[in-house]
C-alpha cells in the first residue's frame, strides 16, 4: 500500500499542519509507505489526487470536509480509493463513517485498507459528500465562513445565532422526483447524503450514505425562541419529532426559493438557487473502519 497524504495545513485553524508530523510518524511506525502533498486550493487537490490515483497510491486527505468533498468529486466513477484523516473544524463526514476524530488514530484505519462504495450528492452537476442546504442555513454558514473570532466546530453555533437576530421567513417550493411540488414558509431545506453537519448535528439522522437515496428535511416556521429551543436537539437528532420538522426521501431534490439563497454543502458554498439535487451511488471508494 501507498498513500499519498493531501493536507491543507491551514484547515481547523492549523489543526492539520500541527498534526502532520505525528501522521507521518505514525504512518512509519504502521509501516506504511508515503508521501506528502500540500494543497493551495481545492483544484489543486482535485489534480493532487488524479495524480495520486494514475501512482497506484490512496489519496488521504488530512483536513477538512471540503478537502474531503473536493478530493471525492475528482475520484468519483474511477479506480481512486479515498482515505480520510480529520484535521479540520466540523470533521462530519468522519463521525459519520466512524472514523476517530483524532487523525493519528485514523491512520490505523486507512492502513486496515477496508473499502466501501459511497454515494455522492450532486448539485447542479458539483458533487458533495455530506448535506447541501439552504435558506437559514446559507446566511449561518456565510457567517461561520467569515469569523475569525471563534474557532473550532463551535463557529457553526456562532454562526446559527447570529445568523437568527436578522432572520425572516423564506418561502420554498420543494419538488421530489416527480411528485407535485410542496410549498413551504420556513428556515431550512437539506438535502443529505449523510446524516450530519456543522460540527456533529445530525440533520439527517436516518440518511446513509450507501443507499442511493437522499434524506430531505424541511423546517417550516415557528417563533426564533422555539427556533433556538431546537437547535440543541439537532445533536442528538431529535429534532426531527417536531411537528415543524418534515424528513422527506427522494432521489433528485429541485428546490426554489423567493429571494436569493446560496446552497452551502461540506462548508463551502456550491450553487445559487434554483438548484437540483441527486445523488450518485456507490460513486467513490472510501477506507472506512471495519
Amino acid at each position: 500500500m501507498k498513500v499519498c497524504i493531501v493536507v491543507n495545513p491551514s484547515a481547523g485553524g492549523g489543526r492539520a499542519g500541527r498534526a502532520l508530523p505525528d501522521v507521518r510518524g505514525e504512518f512509519d511506525r504502521l509501516g506504511i509507505e508515503h508521501r506528502i502533498e500540500q494543497t493551495r486550493s481545492l483544484e489543486h487537490a482535485r489534480e493532487l489526487a488524479v495524480a495520486a490515483t494514475s501512482a497506484g497510491e490512496v489519496t488521504a486527505t488530512l483536513g477538512g470536509d471540503g478537502l474531503i468533498s473536493a478530493v471525492a468529486g475528482a475520484l468519483k466513477h474511477s479506480s481512486g480509493v479515498l482515505g480520510v484523516l480529520p484535521g479540520g473544524r466540523g470533521n462530519d463526514f468522519a463521525r459519520v463513517l466512524g472514523i476517530p476524530l483524532d487523525p493519528v488514530a485514523a491512520c490505523a484505519v486507512v492502513a486496515a485498507d477496508v473499502v466501501r462504495e459511497l454515494d455522492l450528492g450532486v448539485v447542479n452537476g458539483r458533487t458533495f459528500i455530506s448535506i447541501a442546504s439552504c435558506g437559514f442555513d446559507s446566511d449561518a454558514n456565510r457567517i461561520a465562513n467569515e469569523t475569525r473570532l471563534v474557532r473550532g466546530n463551535l463557529v457553526y453555533a456562532y454562526g446559527a445565532l447570529r445568523a437568527l437576530a436578522g432572520w425572516r421567513p423564506a418561502r420554498f417550493e420543494v419538488t421530489l422526483d416527480d411528485r407535485e411540488p410542496k410549498t413551504l414558509t420556513g428556515y431550512t431545506v437539506a438535502v443529505a447524503n449523510s446524516g450530519a453537519y456543522g460540527g456533529g448535528m445530525l440533520m439527517a439522522p436516518s440518511a446513509s450514505p450507501d443507499d442511493g437515496m437522499l434524506d430531505v428535511v424541511m423546517v417550516e416556521d415557528l417563533p426564533k425562541l422555539r427556533f433556538l429551543r431546537l437547535l440543541p436537539t439537532l445533536f442528538k437528532g431529535e429534532h426531527v419529532r417536531q411537528r415543524a420538522v418534515h424528513v422527506s426521501r427522494a432521489r433528485e431534490v429541485v428546490v426554489t426559493a423567493d429571494r436569493p439563497f446560496t446552497m452551502y454543502a461540506d462548508g463551502d458554498p456550491i450553487a445559487e438557487l434554483p438548484a437540483t439535487v441527486g445523488v450518485l451511488p456507490g460513486a467513490v471508494k472510501v477506507i472506512v473502519p471495519q
